[in-house]
């Protein structure tokens, strides 16, 4: 496997394959900020929750280089990894269902329960058909990581992904580490 791209994005930075990216927000406003400035094409960004918007930021960073990339693709993986699943957005739906005299579900907020929402994510903006994988672990462990990433390019028609570590206490705690790997 070959590491093409990087990112890391912290509440207070964004490195690009070790290039440090100029911003003046920290916390929820950086990934405003980024995609105000690097992406902007896409209003859905809005109506994602933080770790959706998170991992959106940290696939289009990496895939800008690939120029016209918005073409229907099987070969292309999305697998992510993280410690606390959708715990902020839990923690809001929970909200919205706590108290019986203010019942009110919200299925906006219930959607993005599910980890794995923000793989869709990128894979529908990007017209990716492979396989699309998000994995809850105790911590982050590189070489389950890397496992689960090798054993995704054994089925034959896996040639590169998108991958990482990819974990969102709240608004503004959060960290990715995200890779373009190819076979």
């Amino acid at each position: 496997m070959t590491t093409r791209q990087w990112v890391k994005i912290t509440p207070e930075r964004v490195e690009l394959n070790g290039e440090m990216l100029a911003t003046t927000a920290q916390g929820a406003a950086l990934l405003t900020e980024i995609y105000r400035a690097r992406i902007n094409d896409y209003p859905k960004f809005f109506k994602m929750d933080e770790l959706s918007k998170l991992g959106f930021i940290a696939s289009e960073l990496l895939l800008q280089a690939e120029g016209d990339r918005h073409q229907d693709s099987e070969d292309r993986a999305v697998i992510l990894f993280n410690r606390s699943g959708s715990v902020t957005n839990d923690r809001k739906y929970q909200d919205t269902i706590q108290r019986p005299d203010d019942y009110f579900p919200s299925p906006a907020l219930f959607v993005y329960t599910l980890p794995n929402i923000v793989t869709g994510e990128i894979a529908i903006r990007n017209g990716y058909y492979g396989e699309t994988s998000f994995y809850v672990l105790d911590a982050y462990d590189e070489a389950a990581i890397r496992a689960t990433v090798e054993a995704s390019f054994l089925d034959g028609t896996t040639q590169s992904a998108i991958c990482g570590w990819l974990d969102c206490d709240d608004p503004d705690h959060f960290e990715a580490s995200v890779y373009l790997i190819e076979k």
